[in-house]
């Protein structure tokens, strides 16, 4: 039986039960998950290892990447700015980034931007991880790009890019014309005491860092019953814009290299217990950090589509100010207030502002869910079976966690 690490406050048992049964019956290699409800921390487990040959075990403070679950670390940072008054959602991206103008792209908002509206899903030359590091020459290159589809009339999931644009727009509103990562260090993980990093420290030890099982296609292969048919098609298409937007094809989430580099939209380093503690802070409404009563409304406020359907995936789904938000085929949360993102292979972390939870769920096997990895589903629903189950306004101030 593979051991599990950590602690859960009394009437959370369930949910380290849940989580063994991960390692038992659905093949989980390393993982951990992390709960904060009102304000105070109820679950912080770990487990399994963190090596895929050697079985190094998966450790207190392992960090690993939770690919798109870094959005919405970003979309944070964001939203942090927007506080401070430095841009407005429903400005133009032009007016803080006047090359961004060029090719049609003069009247594209930052809400559209965020909200996957923008149509910037493809990159017409080769990027390097070199490349990537020189943040002025990409910022010239995304100004060039042109439009997909009519800014507004569509969205469809940016997979790698929306980082990119992310990125240059708060060194742009930014004062102190920080990157995405180092706004993230300097505002949320220090300020927070939080474990989490877009662009890895030089001397972050390799031994913190745990190791991915990638997707191959032989485990595709296998994942087709549970593959939704219109992805199963589009990813057989050359031409079609799932494939053409993964801009980054080859990157190796288990190359250092590519964790060096700051990928605001995708090579995001942490623990559960990290992330799960920055989206507490914004189930409190974002006071301990900064976040105004308006940034709050802003991003809680249902997402404005009027066609669910992702023109890059063929399936349904919600996306607002660089959020995944709830809808009639995507649940999660107690309400459509929800809000987070999740990560290809089944990293999945959101605030729940109504029940007051902070969430995250991290691992280093990765699966080919669109939505609700049953290892990310059964604990998240057993988080909420153990909330429901305590009395009306029960405080947790003495059955927390350290």
């Amino acid at each position: 039986m593979t051991e599990v690490y950590g602690a859960v406050a009394p009437g959370f048992e369930s949910v380290r039960s849940t989580f063994q049964s991960n390692f038992e019956k659905r093949g989980e290699i390393g993982a951990a998950v992390a709960a904060y409800w009102r304000g105070e921390k109820v679950v912080d487990l770990w487990g399994g290892y963190r090596t895929l040959k050697q079985g190094a075990p998966w450790e207190k403070d392992t960090l690993v990447c939770v690919c798109s679950t870094t959005k919405g670390m970003s979309a944070m940072a964001l939203a942090l700015a927007h506080s401070r008054g430095c841009f407005d959602y429903d400005a133009p991206v032009a007016d803080y980034w006047p090359e961004f103008a060029q090719n049609g792209k003069a009247k594209i908002t930052v809400r559209q931007l965020l909200g996957h509206e923008a149509g910037l899903v493809l990159i017409d030359e080769l990027l390097t991880l070199d490349r990537l590091s020189d943040l002025d020459d990409l910022a010239a290159l995304l100004a060039r790009q042109t439009p997909a589809w009519p800014p507004g009339t569509r969205h469809g999931y940016h997979a790698m890019t929306i980082g990119f644009y992310m990125q240059e727009l708060m060194r742009r509103v930014d004062p102190d014309k920080r990157s995405v990562g180092q706004f993230f260090r300097e505002e949320f993980a220090i300020p927070l005491d939080v474990d989490f990093h877009i662009g890895l420290p030089k001397d972050m030890p390799d031994t913190r860092l745990a190791k991915l099982k990638t997707l191959s296609r032989w485990r595709a292969l296998l994942a087709l019953p549970t593959t939704p048919p219109t992805m199963i098609m589009k990813m057989l298409q050359p031409n079609s814009l799932m494939r053409r937007s993964l801009v980054l094809q080859d990157l190796d989430m288990n190359d250092r290299r590519c964790l060096d580099v700051e990928l605001p939209a995708g090579n995001g380093m942490g623990t559960a217990r990290a992330i799960a503690r920055t989206y507490a802070v914004f189930a409190e409404g974002g006071g301990e950090i900064g976040i105004t009563p308006e940034t709050m409304a802003a991003i809680t406020a249902p997402p404005e589509a009027d066609n669910p359907i992702d023109i890059v995936f063929g399936e349904p789904d919600y996306f607002s100010l660089g959020f995944l938000r709830p809808g009639p085929d995507i649940a999660f949360g107690s309400s459509e207030r929800a809000f987070g993102a999740p990560g290809a292979g089944g990293s999945f972390a959101f605030a729940d502002p109504d029940a007051r939870l902070g969430f995250a769920y991290v691992m280093n096997k990765m699966d080919f869910y669109l939505a609700d990895d049953p290892r990310e589903k059964s604990l998240r629903d057993a988080v909420y079976e153990c909330i429901a189950s305590k009395p009306a306004g029960v405080s947790m101030t003495t059955g927390s966690i350290t």
